[in-house]
């Protein structure tokens, strides 16, 4: 499944390496003309090509994306059931699946890394002027925080979890994408964000849930990778979650080539701010190796209320 990448700063895919780094402003769909000065320690990506090369639109290359920022091994950007990797290690170099093409390289790094309030950004001008270390959300034992939408997604037994300033995921089983060698997928996997960071407009839970049920499937299992011959709606009905009474939409979708897959795309309020909706797309692969479906209902149900706003290493597990 798919992922994109949420409106944020970002290591400048343009930067040649002369003189001194830069962010450029990711403004969810396209590289702005802003730039910004990179905080110290900020990290460097791989080789990039010459601006304005684009970062891929809507990771493909697996049955799932989800919206991830990792700090420790790996940065998967993806929806879920298959992500695309952008690895990172510890030590914030580039770890070898960077290195090897498993990621595209103008790809902007995870939601967990440099992103700093987008009304910061307003007020700081085409060059800004960051400074100081990259924000990270309170996090908490056994979740994966997205701080901008307000809400901890459980981390199951044997997945990775990663928060972030503005997206949060938790994924499994990674493996090569079908129909593209070079990218890797995982089995399944859940990422959240809030709905204006991937462009949905709609003004109630369930007309979200409905809209971005269609892009999830195509960002999820379509492409090159999988490719959608058809679906089947499984569930749309009211949900609570969280305290807030929202909306979910289920597929189950046959693709072309590889594994089928199901897709839920869930909507409803932030907990902390009730104006703003949360998106949750998860999305399984249909396999031995991949989770059961009830594994998606008790990701759902455990979401909850983030911690209070505070410092936090930005990991859920």
């Amino acid at each position: 499944m798919t992922y994109t990448t949420p409106p944020g700063w970002h290591p400048d895919p343009g930067h040649t390496g002369d003189g001194p780094r830069q962010e450029r402003w990711w403004d969810g769909s396209a590289w702005t003309d802003e730039l910004r000065a990179a905080p110290p320690g900020a990290w460097g990506p791989p080789d990039a090509p010459p601006y304005p090369a684009a970062p891929p639109a809507a990771p493909r290359g697996n049955g799932r994306r989800v919206i991830v920022g990792v700090t420790a091994a790996v940065v998967a950007l993806a929806l879920a059931g298959g992500f695309y990797l952008l690895g990172r290690d510890s030590g914030g170099g580039v770890s070898g699946a960077a290195r090897d093409g498993s990621a595209p390289s103008a790809a902007p790094s995870g939601p967990g890394d440099t992103v700093p309030a987008p009304e910061g950004r307003r007020g700081e001008g085409g060059s800004g002027g960051g400074s100081g270390a990259p924000a990270q959300p309170r996090t908490e034992d056994g979740f994966a925080t997205d701080a901008a939408s307000g809400i901890s997604i459980p981390v199951p037994d044997g997945w990775t979890g990663e928060s972030g300033m503005i997206g949060a995921g938790v994924t499994t089983g990674k493996y090569t994408c079908p129909g593209d060698s070079s990218a890797d997928c995982v089995r399944g996997g859940v990422f959240s964000a809030p709905a204006a960071a991937l462009k949905n407009t709609a003004k109630t839970a369930k007309e979200s849930a409905e809209k971005d049920i269609t892009v999830n499937a195509e960002e999820s299992y379509g492409g090159d990778s999988y490719g959608i011959s058809s679906h089947e709606q499984l569930k749309s009905e009211a949900v609570t979650v969280a305290g807030q009474k929202g909306y979910l939409v289920r597929w189950k979708v046959v693709t072309s080539k590889g594994d089928d897959g199901y897709v839920q795309s869930l909507v409803f309020p932030s907990p902390a701010t009730p104006s703003i909706l949360v998106v949750v797309r998860s999305g399984f692969d249909i396999n031995d190796k991949a989770p059961e479906l009830a594994v998606m209902d008790e990701i759902t149900k455990g979401i909850k209320a983030a911690p209070s706003s505070g410092g936090g290493s930005g990991q859920g597990v």
